[in-house]
């Protein structure tokens, strides 16, 4: 979470009254609320708003969420805070829709980004709806369409409006080793982009099952909108040594797109092996990213390194 004084957020609660607190609010409804993934300014208004108009908060842990309002500068009773995370969510359910059903306000909130979207929230939302109860969904800040839009999803062979922004939200990959192999090669034939989500202490097994899928790039984001954000794109292949170059790069909680399937017969032999070789030169040093795109691409290993002088050549001459 960034470290923002509660003041700096004093305008923004009277900017929140003003532009949303006209707006209507209906009793006994569910409200999903996206809290911010990262940067605390992140928030929306309409958010900051039914933070302060709730009756009851339903936080995927009550700490975390006390710490979120105190940093807005909201002042909430730790009563009004219920927790609602993975292993209680179906009893905590039933409880909120109790409270429902008796005309309260409530809203849900996870750590970090929408709930029920890898968080809790899904069974929830499910049990209100079958109560014949009003859910209200306000959007806000996501990892997913975050590291999409920085990713420039284009396949091989195609242009933008090809159909090549199509991708799929597949989240958390199994913890088991075997599961998860089986879930990567599920994704081989997955020809769409592919947004995935992983665990500090997970990353580096993620990237070494990651690396069957060979040249088929994929967009790392760590850390997005705080401090040390950094987004990269390197070949599958090539991940687990990105990875290993920087013991900083495996700090943090990650977003990864695979890119969608190259067009069949683009890219072919030599025109292969550069196009990895560029993508590694923009992280690796010259000779680990010469054999790795040899590696990779299977084009000969001097035709690379000379190939990498040029690159690096006109880079220096822009």
């Amino acid at each position: 979470m960034a470290s923002l004084a509660p003041a700096s957020f004093g305008a923004s609660l009277a900017a929140a009254q003003d532009a949303a607190g006209a707006q209507h609010y209906p009793e006994g409804t569910l409200y999903i609320l996206a809290t911010p993934i990262g940067n605390l300014a992140d928030i929306t208004l309409r958010a900051l708003h039914v933070l302060q108009l709730v009756d009851t908060l339903a936080c995927e842990d009550t700490r975390h969420t006390q710490g979120l309002l105190r940093a807005y500068g909201i002042d909430r009773p730790s009563a009004r805070l219920v927790a609602l995370h993975q292993h209680n969510e179906a009893e905590a359910a039933q409880a909120v829709v109790a409270r429902l059903a008796q005309g309260e306000r409530v809203a849900i909130v996870s750590d970090a980004g929408t709930p029920g979207a890898s968080d809790p929230g899904a069974r929830l939302v499910a049990a209100v709806r079958a109560a014949g109860l009003r859910v209200l969904p306000l959007p806000g800040a996501s990892s997913v369409t975050t590291l999409i839009s920085a990713a420039g999803l284009v396949a091989d062979g195609g242009d933008a409006g090809s159909g090549s922004s199509a991708f799929v939200f597949a989240g958390f990959l199994p913890s088991k080793a075997g599961e998860r192999d089986t879930a990567v090669q599920a994704l081989a034939q997955e020809p769409r982009a592919v947004l995935l989500l992983e665990a500090p202490h997970r990353i580096e097994a993620l990237a070494r099952a990651l690396a069957v899928l060979g040249v088929r790039p994929v967009t790392v984001g760590r850390e997005l909108t705080k401090q040390f954000e950094e987004i990269a794109t390197v070949p599958a292949g090539a991940l687990a040594d990105w990875f290993a170059a920087d013991r900083d790069r495996t700090r943090g909680e990650f977003a990864l797109v695979l890119h969608p399937v190259a067009a069949s017969g683009s890219d072919a032999g030599h025109a292969e092996g550069e196009r990895v070789l560029r993508l590694l030169l923009a992280e690796l040093p010259v000779k680990t990213a010469v054999r790795l795109a040899s590696e990779i691409s299977g084009a000969p290993r001097n035709a690379l390194y000379e190939a990498a002088l040029r690159m690096r050549k006109d880079a220096e001459a822009d």
